[in-house]
């Protein structure tokens, strides 16, 4: 049936967006051949881990490969796992890394190591695996891993400043995954997350070449106030180890591909739109910036819409970020939506959704954390009348707590897949 209300119509452009990324829809066309003799070793990391495993599973079997013949380790975020045959699937923490996933990881550099001449190792990647992928450095332990992550999440900074210091205190991001399964066939197949779709930031590229430096991971460390221990530091001084660069022969019988992309959601997204009946403007599939300031970019554009009396969807895409200054719960996409209310003051006939394509947004890392938010020209005024002030909840960071009383969450639970956001403004 063609949904009719705003927020029906919301939902529906939302679903659109995380369907063209979910593994049923992407992997199979892009999947390797499999060997004549050796084994297909899976190693899977990431909110997509599970579905992309079960994916890649089913494929082979109807292509005539024995289970006997498959192998391997998929590492997925609480609540996000599922069935795969041989292929062994273990639900870790995320945002946080936790004791789950360092001991997956260490399991999977095994595997990798364990490659022969006849193997082919698959690496199939998905938002999230940085997180669940979790073998600290020699000196490092999981509660320090653990402060400098929640660390560097609060403090605003964006994901590939985030990765570029993980890879410095890991024993598998930034092509150390490669280097473990060397000289065997690796080939990487990855679900983006990031913006610009940079292979070595999705995931803290385990599998290609690292780019960055201990000097820039030293920077970023200043520039947003993280303390480090001194055996933090003294993983990313000069004369310390470094990733394996551009040019590394480990990376010589490698491929890596990019089956799913945010720009391919925000466009599935415009597709609905225009099904819908509003004109799709696409503002970006790899938006960054601070969230408030962002929504209320966002709000002076929808004014500049209404005033030319144009029907139409405002679709964006890409991680935003919030600096935490107060003591509540929320995360960008919540954040982005109390601001954009705010920012539109109840103008009428406007409605948004603002949600994570994986299925949570912040929260406190369990499956049924909310996504995001929904706003209407009715928020601000219902939520005065239960006595609640919507900018005493943005200052607080508190937007969890906002639309916990409005009952305006957006809870799709895990959609085993991860694009980043989709931001969805419709005016009529």
């Amino acid at each position: 049936m063609m949904p009719t209300s705003s927020r029906e119509k919301l939902r529906c452009i939302f679903d659109a967006a995380v369907a063209a990324a979910h593994p049923q829809s992407c992997l199979s066309a892009h999947l390797p051949i499999a060997p004549p003799h050796g084994r297909i070793i899976v190693l899977a990391a990431g909110k997509a881990a599970a579905s992309m495993s079960e994916v890649a599973l089913a494929h082979y079997r109807d292509a005539g490969v024995e289970d006997a013949r498959i192998t391997g380790l998929a590492v997925a975020r609480h609540g996000y796992g599922g069935q795969a045959g041989p292929i062994r699937i273990v639900e870790a923490g995320h945002p946080v890394p936790d004791e789950a996933g360092i001991a997956a990881t260490r399991e999977a550099l095994a595997l990798a190591r364990s490659a022969g001449a006849e193997d082919l190792v698959l690496v199939l990647l998905s938002g999230g695996g940085s997180a669940n992928w979790i073998a600290p450095a020699d000196g490092i332990d999981l509660a320090e891993k653990q402060a400098i992550t929640r660390a560097l999440l609060r403090s605003g900074a964006p994901i590939d400043a985030i990765n570029t210091v993980r890879k410095r205190l890991s024993q598998i991001k930034g092509g150390r995954l490669a280097r473990a399964a060397a000289p065997a066939r690796m080939v990487t197949l990855a679900i983006s997350d990031v913006p610009r779709d940079d292979p070595a930031v999705i995931a803290s590229g385990p599998s290609v070449p690292d780019p960055t430096s201990h000097a820039q991971a030293r920077a970023i460390i200043a520039r947003y106030g993280v303390v480090l221990s001194d055996a933090a530091q003294a993983l990313m001084r000069d004369d310390a180890p470094e990733t394996p660069k551009p040019g590394d022969p480990v990376f010589d019988n490698t491929a890596f591909s990019i089956i799913a992309r945010p720009q391919e959601a925000m466009d599935a997204a415009c597709a609905q739109a225009r099904r819908l009946g509003y004109e799709p403007i696409l503002l970006g599939a790899d938006l960054e910036g601070e969230a408030s300031a962002v929504a209320a970019a966002h709000a002076g554009e929808v004014r500049d819409i209404r005033r030319a009396g144009r029907r139409a969807a405002l679709i964006s895409g890409g991680e935003l970020t919030v600096t935490i200054r107060g003591e509540g719960r929320g995360g960008p996409n919540q954040e982005y939506a109390l601001a954009l209310a705010i920012a539109l003051d109840g103008l009428p006939r406007v409605a948004a959704l603002s949600g994570d394509t994986d299925g949570t947004d912040g929260g406190i890392g369990a499956a049924d954390d909310p996504a995001g938010a929904i706003i209407d020209d009715t928020t601000l005024s219902r939520a005065h009348a239960k006595g609640v002030d919507a900018q005493t909840y943005l200052l607080d960071n508190d937007s969890t707590g906002f639309f916990t009383i409005l009952d305006d969450l957006l809870i799709p639970g895990p959609t085993r897949t991860n694009v980043n956001d989709c931001r969805i403004i419709l005016i009529d």
